[in-house]
């Protein structure tokens, strides 16, 4: 039997214990906070630093992260489901990166597997896309400046500038 996609990579993302889900501040979009709120998950899990997003544990580990898991695995939010890709917004255009191996143990087998790596990409750009048109250009500035080491730029995407709010 052949394992699909989704199947290896959620046997490798169970062996990682959440490397990704330290000192990750994913950001959430108003509409998906009411999912996340809809789906059991408490007002006190977010917070708002300039844009919204979950609160960490002392030791950085996103507060939806228990034992190296993720609670909300099947509905977390779109950089999380995106990665390893990530991004920022500078001149109307989708900057897409994609994280090292150091970061993500995913990011290997992606670049081994030309068909996952294809179907992953275009889930973060979809997933990315559809964020970044629901959030302000005053989080997104905020965003923009988080660092994200250890990655390289994949992609430049540009966004249609009357349908996307950015700084």
């Amino acid at each position: 039997m052949t394992q699909s996609f989704e199947e290896i990579a959620e046997a490798i993302c169970a062996r990682c214990g959440g490397k990704c889900c330290h000192e990750a501040h994913p950001p959430l979009s108003p509409a998906r906070v009411a999912s996340l709120r809809a789906q059991g998950v408490p007002l006190s899990a977010f917070e708002y630093t300039g844009y919204t997003r979950f609160r960490s544990h002392e030791n950085g580990m996103c507060v939806m992260c228990t034992g190296g898991k993720c609670r909300i695995h099947a509905f977390k939010p779109e950089t999380c489901v995106a990665g390893p890709f990530t991004f920022e917004v500078r001149d109307h255009t989708l900057h897409l990166f994609l994280k090292h191996e150091s970061l993500c143990p995913l990011v290997p087998y992606l670049k081994g597997d030309e068909k996952a790596y294809t179907t992953q990409y275009r889930m973060a750009v979809e997933r990315l896309t559809a964020l970044v048109r629901t959030l302000p250009g005053s989080e997104l500035e905020v965003i923009n400046g988080i660092p994200e080491p250890d990655t390289e730029l994949i992609a430049e995407i540009p966004l249609d500038p009357g349908r996307v709010l950015i700084p």
